[in-house]
């Protein structure tokens, strides 16, 4: 008997919380309709096509470079473009996102595949006659149009060719991956792998995942240098793994003895790469994956032909080509 006053509690809270997330999904389809109604004005014509970015963190530098290499389209183009994340990286916030997208006839959805759950939703979309671009993250078993961004496997062998080359080829390394679940964090793995397993004098010690987190980052590094004392280099493949890595061999006092190469050249990155504690970063182009997702989607609509796989660019950033990049950015961004 004692026990039903329990069990009412649970299904009551069950109640409310299910109410809850019926509120916010509400709330979130209403925000998306203003945001399409706010690039509406009295004197300018709906645009023709409403395509849909479904990024992996609204915040995230990263993240906010694709946004807005998507956004600027609109200029050019007759196209509406709505950018949507969850606030920290969450897959199923993202494939709830996803879903809505569909719901809501959109003309084209651009999205990072980030596990085996997007495949369904990608062939549901086509299914609609939504078509759908990967991004970052591609998932070639799917019925997506065509992927957009990075070649992961090759940018891990930069990754790997860098390191052989900048301690030549002499190294204990730990490994810290953004996921070790996530398609393109395992294609950086393994192309690292490919290159560094093949010197003599490299060995990979201890690998572990970050969970795109710079607090997770540093807590696997701390108990990598504290169980592997012998570690000489650190291999990021994530944004934020770098600050994670420097900040635990800086708690240990062994920060001026590690190499140190990571992802993105995000402006922690690039502070720290000035600073001497990376070495290395592997750069990739956010910015123009979002807006080549784009010029590739108004492709498709217009039934023109297109790259089934465009890999844009990746390259190894060092303090001492530190200079030139700067001013090739300033370059771009004029």
């Amino acid at each position: 008997m004692q026990r039903k006053p329990f069990t009412y509690l649970i299904l009551i809270t069950s109640f409310f919380i299910a109410i809850g997330f019926f509120i916010y999904y509400y709330q979130q389809m209403q925000v998306n309709d203003q945001k399409m109604q706010e690039a509406i004005t009295a004197e300018t014509p709906l645009p023709t096509y409403h395509f849909a970015l479904i990024g992996e963190e609204m915040n995230h530098d990263y993240w906010r470079l694709v946004g807005e290499g998507a956004k600027k389209t609109e200029s050019e183009y007759d196209v509406f473009v709505e950018y949507d994340a969850p606030k920290r990286s969450n897959p199923e916030e993202q494939l709830k996102l996803f879903d809505m997208a569909i719901k809501s006839k959109v003309d084209g959805i651009i999205v990072q595949a980030l596990n085996d759950h997007f495949t369904p939703m990608i062939n549901k979309a086509v299914r609609e006659g939504i078509p759908v671009v990967t991004i970052d993250t591609d998932s070639p078993g799917s019925s997506r149009h065509a992927y957009v961004g990075t070649d992961n496997y090759q940018a891990g062998r930069l990754a790997g060719e860098a390191l052989v080359t900048d301690t030549n080829g002499t190294a204990t390394v730990g490994i810290i991956s953004g996921s070790l679940d996530n398609p393109h964090h395992q294609l950086r793995l393994q192309g690292f792998k490919d290159v560094v397993e093949n010197m003599e004098g490299i060995e990979i010690v201890a690998i572990e995942e970050s969970n795109i987190t710079r607090v997770e980052a540093e807590e696997k590094a701390y108990s990598m240098l504290t169980e592997h004392q012998d570690i000489t280099a650190f291999y990021g493949t994530s944004s934020y793994n770098g600050l994670g890595i420097v900040a635990a061999a800086e708690s240990l006092e062994k920060k001026d003895d590690m190499y140190v190469i990571t992802f993105d050249t995000i402006d922690e990155n690039i502070e720290l790469l000035e600073e001497g504690d990376i070495d290395a970063i592997v750069e990739q182009h956010p910015f123009e994956m979002g807006n080549q997702s784009i010029r590739t989607m108004l492709d498709i609509v217009n039934d023109r032909q297109i790259q089934n796989v465009f890999h844009t660019d990746s390259s190894i950033v060092r303090k001492e080509n530190l200079a030139g990049w700067k001013a090739k950015r300033m370059a771009a961004n004029d």
